[in-house]
């Protein structure tokens, strides 16, 4: 690490300090005795979303968070849910470690997330992330919502 006082490039590590996403470090010159901070951070290439017509564009967050707010508009959901639900999806598409990720898969992912929140936003973003053909399509996405979350009877409880 080169000195930003006298140019030396030999220093010491003094302290280091994990800082969230990043390791602060202070360094002191083994030649000038100066004092400095480095700050070390993963370098992340940008998430690529593959579009259905193929394009490619860089993953933007605000884009999910407002896709995902506008479904649940005027419903009774905390905010600090949909954050999470974002916080959740973007920790997800992290760990799956690619440089490029289909928009279908993220759609997939918000509506997993919507149908445990609420079923209103469910239907919603469903409406226009399938394209609903008509009202018939939609009315059996919400039978088949309806059947999945019923509980099991006949279980002997």
């Amino acid at each position: 690490m080169k000195c930003p006082f006298c140019g030396g490039n030999e220093s010491r590590v003094k302290d280091s300090r994990d800082i969230g996403d990043a390791i602060h470090r202070r360094r002191e010159c083994e030649q000038c005795k100066g004092r400095f901070s480095t700050y070390e951070r993963v370098e992340k290439s940008p998430l690529m979303v593959i579009k259905r017509d193929q394009r490619r564009e860089v993953f933007d967050r605000q884009k999910l968070s407002m896709g995902i707010r506008k479904a649940c508009e005027k419903r009774p959901l905390p905010a600090v849910e949909i954050e999470k639900a974002v916080e959740e999806i973007e920790q997800e598409l992290d760990r799956l470690g690619k440089q490029e990720v289909s928009s279908s898969v993220i759609g997939e992912m918000v509506i997993e997330r919507l149908r445990h929140l609420d079923k209103i936003a469910y239907i919603r973003f469903a409406s226009v992330y399938r394209s609903f053909a008509d009202v018939e399509t939609m009315f059996e996405e919400i039978q088949e919502l309806l059947s999945r979350d019923k509980p099991e009877s006949g279980n002997g409880s």
